[in-house]
């Protein structure tokens, strides 16, 4: 991926926070979803939003996992329903609980590691759809599928063509670190916990004695949330058990489905030190680490800019695995 930043956009921050709120989502009208609701193993749901003018169902399918608090309406996952738009794919957004506008009933939430939910998804997709699938996770839901993909192995073929992650938080302990500090703590922190937070405390009306309110209500970055939340509700000891359990980093080796791992080198909370290199993964992932982009920014063109680059890059990479091998067609 060869993106460069404009001119007009320097620097990590920058990047990160105009692309989110400004830069352009789509080349044409906002995509129309339409929702399934589906019920999961333990009597939860989660919604899975649909684009409303999908692909055939032969066709391959394009399938989203978002970020933290993130959904269908987020801006990258808007961008690559206008890629999925623009190619004639069936495209799909299933939200982790709580993130589709709706509390789940469960005790549970979602988690960086939750590749048991992501495993779930991803098997129904395969039995509803009779084209190949590929799936792309960002940032939190990039962590996850790489997750799912190194649990799996080699059975992760049988469901899924290829996966990416976009800006995942593959050492979650450096990103929790990084984003607690500084003017990340500030901006990011604050944006973060000003959802979950809520989300927490309503969990909590709804299961009355699921964790220390006081303590949840002290917690003033995601260390110390995910420490009264996250890690005791999802079976971790706390967030240092949960941050080094989940991670995608260490495992990398293990992935046998062909994987690509994209992450801007001035990413603000995923920063260059922590990222993989080459001697650290298999032969099954690709590593593009671009010098600019930010967290899920990388908008391009004259301002305002448009965040194409990154679904145009990683979705036609995903798109080249789902056509027959030669050697395959040759025996």
């Amino acid at each position: 991926m060869k993106y460069v930043a404009p001119r007009w956009l320097p620097g990590g921050n920058l990047q990160t926070i105009w692309s989110a709120l400004y830069a352009r989502k789509v080349k044409g009208a906002l995509p129309r979803y339409r929702r399934e609701r589906w019920t999961t193993p333990d009597s939860d749901f989660i919604d899975v939003d649909y684009l409303g003018d999908a692909g055939p169902n032969g066709g391959p399918l394009l399938v989203l996992f978002h970020g933290l608090e993130g959904s269908s309406a987020s801006h990258y996952a808007l961008a690559f329903a206008d890629f999925a738009r623009e190619h004639g794919l069936a495209y799909a957004v299933p939200h982790f609980r709580g993130c589709s506008g709706e509390l789940n009933l469960a005790p549970r939430a979602y988690h960086s590691g939750d590749h048991a939910e992501i495993g779930w998804v991803l098997q129904r997709f395969r039995q509803s759809h009779a084209g190949p699938i590929v799936a792309v996770g960002v940032s939190l839901g990039g962590n996850a599928l790489l997750r799912w993909a190194q649990e799996l192995g080699t059975a992760a073929a049988q469901v899924v063509s290829a996966v990416a992650a976009v800006s995942a938080p593959i050492d979650l302990a450096a990103g929790g670190h990084a984003i607690g500090a500084g003017f990340n703590r500030l901006v990011y922190t604050r944006m973060f916990l000003n959802t979950m937070k809520p989300k927490a405390l309503r969990k909590l009306d709804q299961h009355p004695g699921l964790f220390d309110r006081d303590a949840l209500l002290r917690a003033r970055n995601l260390y110390e949330f995910d420490n009264v939340f996250t890690a005791p509700l999802h079976g971790f000891r706390n967030t240092d058990d949960y941050w080094q359990r989940a991670s995608a980093k260490p495992h990398l080796r293990q992935i046998r489905v062909p994987a690509l791992v994209v992450n801007a080198r001035n990413d603000p909370f995923v920063t260059a030190a922590c990222l993989p290199t080459q001697s650290d993964v298999g032969s099954h992932v690709t590593l593009w680490q671009p010098a600019h982009g930010g967290h899920i920014g990388f908008a391009q063109g004259r301002m305002p800019g448009h965040l194409r680059t990154v679904p145009d890059a990683v979705g036609g990479w995903l798109l080249q695995h789902t056509q027959p091998s030669r050697e395959h067609c040759h025996g």
